[in-house]
């Protein structure tokens, strides 16, 4: 992934806006980043505590003056930090990258009704889903010349996933909460989506029992007999997130060769 070669243009030549999620290289989220680099926009990165080493390295090879900025989304005061900073050295921003979701790796394996446990539900539903209606919130704030905001999910948000368990539910919250946020803010011009992608070799995905099985049958059983391609996510991200996408908002946007639309596998073969 980190060898993709992303489209230059200037589509987003004068946005700028917040990415929050990047873990490392493989990122869905830093995708996303180069690929609004390459258009044009000026970002800030959100992290962590240790999560920077791995993400500053990758914030300066974008060139320019990295910005970056701690932001707990468990923690109203680091996330009024965060905000305050972006506010007090752009006064607006243009767009927001959400790409944050965590629940006990425990509970992303065998049974969702025997492992999933209430302080679970909680930290799940907190980090995977709320945490975007809060970003969310604050950045509809500086968006004063409107804007657009988008989320990752999964198809396991609507369709039972083997071992996706308490992180399917809380995607299909956060698909809920999308469509809330888009109806809130879209008479103040800001639009919000959620982008589906497929299995890919992501942090995420390695912490799932079973990842492997997924990203073969993800492939094997789609539409297009592919993996799910980080040009494709970053291109529709781009899509939603400049002018190509107005009008578009309250969608969940799938990214998966077609695997969303196959109810039976092929049996050609068979």
């Amino acid at each position: 992934m980190s060898d993709t070669i992303f489209p230059k243009g200037d589509l987003m030549k004068g946005k700028r806006g917040l990415v929050m999620g990047v873990a490392n290289k493989n990122s869905i989220a830093w995708g996303i980043a180069q690929q609004l680099a390459a258009q044009g926009a000026e970002m800030a990165f959100s992290y962590q505590g240790a999560v920077e080493k791995r993400v500053r390295p990758l914030v300066e090879s974008l060139g320019g003056d990295p910005f970056m900025v701690e932001a707990d989304v468990t923690d109203d005061a680091s996330m009024d930090a965060c905000f305050q900073a972006l506010e007090d050295k752009w006064g607006k921003i243009d767009f927001l990258v959400h790409a944050i979701a965590f629940a006990g790796k425990d509970e992303l394996v065998g049974s969702f009704t025997e492992n999933t446990t209430r302080e679970g539900w909680s930290r799940a539903m907190e980090i995977s889903a709320f945490s975007f209606v809060d970003a969310g919130k604050r950045a509809s704030r500086l968006m004063t010349d409107g804007g657009s905001m988008i989320t990752l999910t999964y198809l396991g948000s609507e369709r039972v996933v083997p071992s996706y368990n308490v992180m399917g539910v809380a995607k299909a919250a956060l698909e809920a909460s999308t469509r809330y946020m888009a109806r809130d803010l879209g008479p103040s011009n800001i639009r919000v989506n959620a982008l589906s992608a497929g299995p890919m070799r992501t942090l995420a995905m390695a912490g799932i029992s079973g990842g492997k099985g997924l990203m073969r049958t993800g492939r094997e059983w789609s539409m297009m007999k592919q993996d799910t391609q980080m040009e494709g996510v970053a291109g529709a991200a781009l899509y939603l997130l400049s002018s190509l996408g107005t009008s578009c908002t309250g969608e969940t946007h799938h990214v998966d060769c077609g695997f969303h639309a196959v109810a039976v596998p092929s049996m050609d073969d068979e």
